[in-house]
């Protein structure tokens, strides 16, 4: 028993341990380019928010249109704190997720109350209030036109990039973690029918909190790592079509699946620079594989499965007899 749990422990960290440590590595003696560092690094930070969304739409079950909103609160409160407070940069990142808590508890305890479009109505124009309060407080936020704030984020590549996959690699372990805990099964069961988890008694609103709690300390260190990185933070972050980007990868990877919403936030997001030469044209690719998603696949490219690389490591001696096979079975066809 302890050799399974030790084994369990292991093959997990040994593959998050290189997943940061080589390409930073790679990223460090030039063998990655800054560029493509940068969109490595930038789609970090869009798998932290899918992964924020993931658990208040995917576990949780609600609707929420206000991310990007909590978001925008991590990345002003991060330069906020740092820059006029002085606080480092490490704690003010671990701070500024947990201000966003706060806020989330805020808004959580009287919208948490409705449902399905009301939830998301209600979360939509939260997401518009912090817009118009970032752009209309000027001297703190530098209004309209935003704010900079240069750090070695910006500068080094590989310290940008070992921060920001390093806190993602954390976040994923903290939610697995969560979800597989007692606290994480009432989540899911709420998730499942609301009226059979209160009949079996399990508190709805107290579990519906505290989904919608963690989802925002994750959009909060989501936010307090792109200020850092990007350099640069306006309103226009807590806009709505933000919200939706995040919710795409979300939909795009499977709700209620973390490998398959990060995974779509890696690929859309290279896809996006990738794309680039199209210009504005490039936008209607978001739209385009939605579509295309809901035609032929609406639980998403996993739906609920996750990946496991415990699974992978113990069936890796079996796969070349199943390649072997599946080849065999198709020159037989080919052959009658």
């Amino acid at each position: 028993m302890k050799n399974k749990y030790f084994k369990n422990m292991l093959i997990p960290g040994i593959f998050a341990v290189a997943a940061v440590v080589i390409p930073a590595i790679l990223i460090q003696i030039n063998v990655i380019d800054a560029y493509t560092a940068q969109i490595i690094t930038l789609s970090g930070i869009n798998a932290i928010m899918a992964l924020s969304v993931n658990i208040i739409c995917g576990f949780t079950g609600q609707l929420s249109l206000g991310q990007a909103g909590f978001m925008a609160i991590g990345a002003y409160s991060t330069i906020i704190l740092t820059s006029n407070l002085g606080i480092p940069l490490p704690i003010s990142i671990i701070a500024s997720g947990f201000i966003t808590a706060l806020f989330g508890i805020i808004i959580g305890f009287p919208t948490l109350k409705l449902e399905g479009d009301y939830l998301a109505i209600v979360t939509l124009g939260f997401g518009e209030i912090i817009r118009v309060v970032f752009f209309n407080l000027k001297k703190l936020t530098g209004g309209p036109n935003g704010i900079q704030f240069p750090t070695i984020l910006t500068l080094n590549s590989t310290v940008a990039y070992i921060s920001i996959i390093g806190t993602l690699v954390l976040l994923v372990i903290l939610v697995q973690n969560f979800i597989r805990s007692t606290y994480g099964r009432a989540i899911l069961a709420v998730r499942e029918d609301e009226i059979a988890a209160n009949s079996s008694g399990i508190p709805v609103f107290k579990y519906k909190m505290i989904g919608f709690v963690l989802a925002s300390f994750v959009a909060g260190i989501g936010g307090a790592l792109y200020a850092p990185f990007i350099g640069f933070i306006k309103p226009e972050q807590a806009s709505f079509t933000k919200s939706i980007d995040y919710l795409i990868y979300v939909v795009l990877g499977g709700m209620g699946s973390t490998t398959g919403s990060i995974l779509a936030a890696f690929i859309l997001t290279y896809l996006q620079e990738f794309l680039r030469f199209l210009q504005n044209f490039r936008l209607l690719i978001y739209p385009v594989i939605l579509i295309i998603v809901m035609l032929f696949r609406p639980q998403g490219l996993l739906g609920l499965k996750e990946f496991s690389f415990v699974n992978f490591v113990h069936n890796c001696p079996t796969y070349p007899s199943r390649i072997k096979a599946w080849f065999m079975k198709v020159f037989k066809k080919e052959s009658d």
